[in-house]
Parts: C-alpha cells; sequence; structure tokens
C-alpha cells in the first residue's frame, strides 16, 4: 500500500527539521518541480521559427518514441538531441532558455513544490536542482526558486562556447546521477541519511535508495510500485495552470506532435 502524504504534511516535515546545511533537499525537474517536460518548449519553439530541419524533426521523434518504448538508452536520446545544436552559441541558448522559461514553463512550476522548496531554504538546508535535463532548461528554473546548485547536463563546448554536438560525460542519469549526488554531498559535507529527495521517476531509484528521507512526487507507475514496496511516503501535487493530466499527455505525445508539427511547416 502506497502512504500518501499531504502538501501540507511535507511542509509540517519541513519545518520540524534542524536549521543545518549538512541537511540535502535534492530536487528533480521534470514532472517533479514542473509539470511536463521542460525540454519540449525548446523543440516547439524550434519548429515555430523554422530553425528545425525536417530530418531534425523526424529524428528528435524517433528517438523519442524508442526511448519511451525502451528501446534507446537516455544517453544516447541526448546526444542525438545534442548533435542537432552542434555549431550554435552557448550563450545565445541560454538566452533562448530564458525566454523560453518566462513564456512557457513558468506556468508550469508547481506552487505546492514551490512552498516545499522555500521551506527548505529557510531552515537553511542545502537545496539541490538534481535533474538529467541540460542546463538551459534546468538554470533558468533553478534562479527562479532561487537554487544556487545545480546537478544536470551540460553541452561538450569549444574554447569560442559553441557546441560541439556532444554533451560532457559521464552523463547524469540513473546510478550516475546519484554518483554525483554522492560527490556533491562529499564535498560539502552534506549528511545523505538526514536528507530528502523529490523526484517522480524510478530511474531515479538508485539516489531514492540513498537518501534518509526519499519523497516521491506525483510517481509514474514503477516509481509508486517501490514507493508501495519500502513504505516511501507520496506526495501528490496538482498543476492548476493546465491541469495534470493535460500536462501528463502531452509529455507522453511528444514524438506524436513533433510529426505532426511537420504537416504544418
Amino acid at each position: 500500500m502506497i502512504a500518501t502524504a499531504s502538501p501540507c504534511d511535507r511542509l509540517a516535515e519541513v519545518a520540524s527539521t534542524g536549521r543545518d546545511s549538512r541537511i540535502g533537499a535534492f530536487f528533480d525537474l521534470d514532472g517533479t518541480l514542473v509539470a511536463g517536460f521542460t525540454a519540449t518548449a525548446h523543440a516547439g519553439d524550434r519548429i515555430r521559427r523554422r530553425q528545425a530541419r525536417r530530418g531534425e524533426v523526424l529524428g528528435v521523434a524517433e528517438a523519442a518514441v524508442r526511448y519511451r518504448l525502451g528501446r534507446m538508452q537516455f544517453e544516447r536520446l541526448l546526444v542525438r538531441a545534442a548533435g542537432y545544436l552542434r555549431g550554435e552559441s552557448i550563450d545565445e541558448l541560454n538566452d533562448v532558455g530564458e525566454r523560453l522559461f518566462d513564456q512557457h514553463i513558468t506556468e508550469r512550476v508547481y506552487p505546492h513544490m514551490r512552498e516545499i522548496v522555500r521551506a527548505h531554504q529557510e531552515r537553511g538546508h542545502t537545496v539541490v536542482l538534481s535533474s538529467s535535463a541540460l542546463t538551459i532548461h534546468a538554470e533558468p528554473v533553478a534562479r527562479h526558486l532561487g537554487i544556487p546548485q545545480v546537478v544536470c547536463n551540460r553541452f561538450e563546448l569549444d574554447e569560442a562556447g559553441v557546441l560541439t554536438g556532444d554533451i560532457v560525460k559521464p552523463v547524469v542519469w540513473g546510478a550516475q546521477k546519484a554518483a554525483a549526488v554522492q560527490d556533491l554531498c562529499a564535498t560539502r559535507g552534506i549528511d545523505l541519511e538526514r536528507s530528502f529527495f523529490y523526484a517522480d521517476g524510478d530511474e531515479d531509484a538508485a539516489l531514492m535508495s540513498l537518501v534518509g528521507r526519499p519523497r516521491p512526487v506525483n510517481p509514474r507507475p514503477r516509481l509508486a510500485a517501490l514507493a508501495a514496496r519500502h513504505g516511501w511516503p507520496v506526495l501528490q501535487v496538482s498543476d492548476p495552470a493546465r491541469g495534470t493530466r493535460r500536462s501528463l499527455r502531452q509529455t507522453a505525445g511528444f514524438g506524436v506532435a513533433l510529426l505532426r508539427a511537420i504537416s504544418t511547416h
């Protein structure tokens, strides 16, 4: 049986903890802090502005579908997406990321998760956004929430700050994401046994198992099953801007949406 908790329960739990920077509060991004996938805003923007060629749209759509069917590793999906941006300036992409956050992402930030982030900050905990997203998607959200520390994936750049078409290795995903957080904790003196981790997918099971306070948020089926098995309290939050069901449908239909976009551009 899944043990559920309300946002008020979680806020009370955080408020009851010690005021201590050695307590970490780690937050996943997509599906946890923000409804849906932040990367879809960038993909849609490239299509609307006709920056994405037909081969790019088809390639990303195929990769997204294959990944969701379990036929492509996340690293390959990420590298393929980065390949289409080879030769672009990271400064310009950062500006695009800020613009898209203001236009599309800010309304998708879960209000209850914003409150939980703030509660951790008020207790002096070390708050970290730990995501497999890229900097252009993760960092605008972190700045908006006042989170100074981000663990995420990064584009490989040349000396001029231009994308090479690859991703800095190792790719932050699954067990490697857990390892990156462990390294950060060792450097910053954070006690994992006293720390929190908020996430929605079973790809984060490794990190969920490391922290003393795993807190699944709107967990997808496999993580929900793990939560029930281990007795992890589950938090359900809703998206007042668009509705959780609509956001999930948009996320699940990402590949289909990209394919449909070809016919109108």
